[in-house]
């Protein structure tokens, strides 16, 4: 068991929030409660969850949100389950997983007082240390590098690419890789002693019972954060060519001449735009009408331009039929529309989604219910189908992102040891795509907006009216503001733009509390930063920004 059992959790039920705003007033409220580590407040919810000490009484609680103009109307106080109980088993929480998701939940199962075993099969980090985010932004950096080196935009500058040794940048990321998995996994362990790490595999077995590395263990609560994996479309004859996923493409220590990438989405733009820049002939394969399917319309088409005019290949509504060794590499069959023709490339990228990696695990002996993909299907608490047994991260299928696995693990690891207090509340969850110009996105896309029948207000600001686009000599890309047309609320913004995601984090926390297109389009932003495109967007809505001074309201 473990040494501090110091910590709780309060699920606090508030009448009186009106806003996000409010919301935001009772977190500022309970912060300054001694004793109080942590506040979130959802004015969707009407609620608040608090980790506090222990010696933390609710007549502090109530006295801070009285204090804020609201009122109290439960607090529901949550220690440990297995306080006062007699212990069934070694561990209190057993975490299945290496990753984000599983780190979150186990460093939180420790500091409230849990004996954790983690277990993992492979590497430690999981996905996005090992190889996805960080190898993959590495490399993209080191090929906008080359990129800017060849097409400098100032008169008078010159450079010339002397050589790219290739083998030497893939050395340079790999130890990259191999120190953050050391400084945010392994040595992050040294500061929870009662987290204890055990390279083996898990799996449940008749009866539902769990075995690691063939032995059974007794368990009474689980969270299942063991992530997701690359998918590869069942098409003909793929699997008699050594095609890549993201995985072997970021291993790669020689550039092929020719590379077929299948899918236009957020992995498969990213990798062609960053080996059609070391010089590699790309060619973009998407099945559906448009690449970035996922995001508004405008984002979608303005992208496809600057990378065509880069010199990638783009096909959409392009089926892929069959995939076949050929005298000069591989050859892939394509149909669109009707029409019917051949591509030839030395090696084929498949980067078509990502599936939960659930099989093998035996959870339907556990009882344990799974999607259509094999995502884990849980509650609002992130409980599944088996009492006791939660889930957290890609393994839920999306959104795919490693803050939002580390967010539900938190929240997984708490609900199992405390019990079903805190729902997951996701609300605005921004989205990059990493290519350049680069793609970022909150809330919802104009067309979706419509579905819903929102009468709209909706600006399109093209770059070449932000200042500080124009003294950086691209002014490629666009903001993108879909407004409710009532309430002036922001309901979605999509943005194109070389740093698209720096930018996007204002929009998100402004619909998160509610701050309307009036109150940024008012608020003084810095000239010549990319944060000002916000406002002129938002300005847009309601007169020409062209005809305006710079910084004129």
């Amino acid at each position: 068991m473990g040494e501090n059992r110091a910590l709780v959790v309060w699920g606090i039920r508030i009448d009186g929030m009106t806003c996000s705003h409010c919301a935001l007033a009772i977190e500022r409220a309970f912060r300054q409660v001694s004793g109080v580590l942590r506040a979130e407040a959802s004015f969707e919810a009407r609620q608040a969850w608090v980790l506090a000490g222990a010696d933390v009484k609710e007549a502090d609680l109530r006295q801070a949100v009285e204090g804020a103009g609201y009122k109290l109307v439960r607090a529901d106080r949550r220690v440990p389950k297995w306080e006062g109980q007699a212990r069934r088993s070694q561990f209190d929480l057993v975490v299945l997983g290496g990753g984000s998701a599983a780190f979150a939940a186990a460093i939180r199962a420790a500091e409230l007082g849990a004996q954790v075993l983690l277990v993992e099969r492979g590497t430690i980090g999981g996905t996005c240390v090992n190889v996805g985010c960080i190898p993959s932004k590495a490399l993209l950096r080191a090929a906008e590098a080359v990129h800017r080196c060849e097409h400098l935009p100032f008169a008078g500058v010159q450079a010339r690419l002397e050589g790219l040794a290739y083998d030497k940048l893939v050395r340079q990321k790999n130890e990259l890789v191999a120190s953050l998995r050391k400084a945010k996994y392994l040595d992050v362990l040294a500061a929870y002693p009662t987290v204890e790490l055990r390279n083996a595999e898990a799996k449940f077995g008749n009866g539902g019972a769990l075995y690691i590395d063939g032995e059974r263990t007794t368990f009474e609560r689980m969270v299942i954060a063991t992530g997701a994996q690359p998918w590869v479309p069942p098409i003909p004859g793929l699997d008699g060519v050594s095609y890549l996923t993201s995985t072997e493409a970021l291993a790669l220590t020689e550039l092929p001449h020719r590379l077929a990438v299948l899918g236009g989405s957020a992995v498969g733009l990213e990798l062609g735009q960053m080996f059609s820049r070391f010089g590699v002939e790309v060619t973009v394969l998407e099945v559906l009408p448009r690449i970035l399917p996922q995001e508004d319309e405008a984002v979608s088409t303005a992208l496809r331009q600057y990378l065509e005019a880069e010199g990638l290949t783009i096909h959409t509504s392009a089926q892929v039929q069959r995939v076949e060794r050929v005298r000069n590499g591989v050859g892939l069959s394509v149909v669109r529309e009707g029409t019917a023709w051949q591509i030839e490339a030395d090696q084929v990228l498949v980067a078509t989604g990502r599936r939960p990696n659930t099989t093998g695990l035996g959870l339907d002996l556990a009882g344990i219910v799974t999607g259509p993909r094999g995502e884990v299907q849980v509650d609002a608490f992130l409980q599944t189908s088996r009492e006791g047994v939660y889930a957290a991260g890609d393994v839920l299928g999306d959104p795919m992102f490693v803050y939002v696995a580390a967010y539900t693990g938190t929240v997984a690891a708490e609900n199992a040891l405390l019990g079903n207090l805190r729902p997951v509340v996701l609300g605005t969850v921004p989205r990059v795509t990493f290519t350049d110009p680069a793609v970022a996105s909150v809330g919802m896309t104009e067309t979706r907006a419509r579905e819903l029948g929102e009468p709209l207000a909706v600006a399109t600001l093209p770059l070449e009216h932000v200042p500080r686009a124009l003294v950086s000599h691209d002014p490629r890309g666009l903001v993108k503001v879909v407004v409710s047309r009532d309430s002036r609320q922001l309901l979605g913004v999509h943005i194109v733009a070389a740093e698209a995601g720096e930018m996007i984090q204002e929009a998100s926390m402004a619909m998160r509390f509610g701050i309307g297109v009036d109150e940024l389009a008012a608020a003084l932003h810095p000239y010549l930063t990319y944060s000002e495109a916000m406002k002129l967007a938002c300005q847009s809505l309601e007169k020409d920004v062209a005809k305006l001074s710079c910084c004129a309201a």
